[in-house]
């Protein structure tokens, strides 16, 4: 039994040391299946939080039993005057319902699967409609595409705010830039309370960021980028007045808003205006961010609080995570969250929930500004959450990259 036990943990190992250099991956779900990691609710179960917690009777749910998806990515709404949600699918598909637990179709709002590289880390990866879409019909995608390997940041357009599909035709690219590797995409798009468009891109993959990206403000990888979509100082967009390196000398690229990232696979922000980021670790640490104007985050020379790369590059400012925790437990690659705003978990409100896609162990993350007071564990395997995120009225999602939405609510 020992030499079983051995050889288990060193399969577990080695399969954890190949996921931590790509972050969100394939591998991961593997390793999860083959070492117990992460197990996953059956379709129509519930878990809860452990009973010691103030957090206890929360439960998760299959929010909608007669549907699955394939690798969703992305969970959202349009704020277009309807009951409809918008489920992304990795592969190059926007499906659109109506947010109803009884819902037993999704239709195609969009499909770009023949524009779209697809598979590991790669594919259509965020989705967010512009402030004004119930007026003007514009929503912005991103993905990753071959031959070239980019990132390509688009606008689409629907004929109406109500109209059931959008026109493919109808796309007008932003924004491309090159991915050395196929892996640490980021992915997520986000409008700000300031009317700008955010965008998270990891470093360009491979492991330890070997062209040193994250610490390069002349490239756009391993940032978090903002842009104005409504200008067309550069063609398809214009750079905000106070970005942190607008009109700069030293050829920086003026979108940048913050830098030293890894893989901030899913960003948020809270009613404060707070911009949140879990940003995927290399071998040891995960880590939760509160991104700030022209902050420097750290990587590579630090993952986490801890030194990686330090003897590469010493920066002086370094902005620390608000929170961080280690892969001893089998945690290995965190899944950014929001802050809970919704009415249906009391207890969660202004926590910021968040998870790991290997282990599916789920958090909330209590915080007073930018100072961490209290994590809680609320579940201990919720499936291999992809993404989080809200209905009209709020409530909080789990994406499951097996294919089902989950709801976080205090229903026994």
């Amino acid at each position: 039994m020992e030499q079983i036990a051995m050889i288990s943990k060193a399969i577990t190992t080695f399969l954890v040391s190949l996921v931590a250099t790509s972050g969100f991956s394939w591998l991961l779900s593997m390793a999860c299946q083959r070492t117990g990691g992460a197990e996953t609710m059956s379709p129509d179960s519930a878990v809860t939080a452990p009973g010691s917690s103030e957090l206890a009777g929360l439960t998760l749910v299959n929010a909608y039993p007669k549907l699955k998806f394939e690798a969703p990515v992305e969970y959202t709404y349009a704020d277009d005057g309807t009951n409809r949600v918008f489920v992304v699918e990795q592969a190059g598909q926007i499906r659109v319902f109506d947010n109803n637990a009884d819902a037993s179709s999704a239709s195609t709002y969009l499909d770009i699967r023949s524009r779209v590289a697809y598979g590991g880390e790669m594919g259509l990866l965020g989705l967010a409609f512009h402030p004004k879409f119930k007026e003007n019909g514009y929503f912005y995608v991103n993905y990753t595409k071959n031959n070239p390997r980019e990132t390509v940041i688009s606008r689409f357009k629907a004929a109406s705010p109500t109209a059931s599909t959008a026109e493919p035709g109808s796309e007008v690219v932003l924004l491309k830039f090159s991915q050395p590797y196929s892996n640490h995409n980021g992915g997520k798009l986000v409008f700000g309370p300031d009317g700008y468009l955010y965008i998270s891109t990891g470093d360009g993959g491979s492991g330890g960021d070997p062209q040193n990206n994250g610490q390069s403000r002349s490239t756009l990888l391993g940032k978090i980028l903002r842009i104005d979509v409504n200008s067309t100082e550069k063609g398809q967009y214009g750079i905000p007045a106070d970005n942190p390196y607008k009109g700069n000398s030293n050829n920086y690229r003026e979108e940048i808003f913050a830098y030293g990232l890894r893989n901030p696979w899913r960003i948020s922000f809270d009613d404060k205006g707070q911009l949140w980021a879990g940003d995927v670790g290399q071998n040891a640490i995960e880590e939760i961010d509160i991104v700030t104007k022209g902050g420097n985050y750290g990587w590579r020379v630090k993952e986490g609080n801890s030194d990686y790369n330090a003897r590469d590059n010493q920066a002086a400012d370094f902005v620390g995570p608000i929170w961080q925790y280690d892969h001893k437990n089998g945690d290995i690659s965190v899944t950014g969250g929001l802050v809970y705003r919704g009415q249906a978990a009391p207890a969660l409100r202004n926590k910021y929930v968040y998870a790991d896609y290997a282990s599916g162990r789920v958090w909330a993350l209590t915080s007073n500004g930018t100072k961490a007071v209290s994590n809680q564990e609320i579940v201990a395997r919720a499936g291999l959450i992809s993404a989080f995120g809200e209905d009209k009225n709020k409530e909080m999602y789990l994406c499951d990259y097996d294919g089902r939405i989950l709801k976080l609510s205090a229903g026994k």
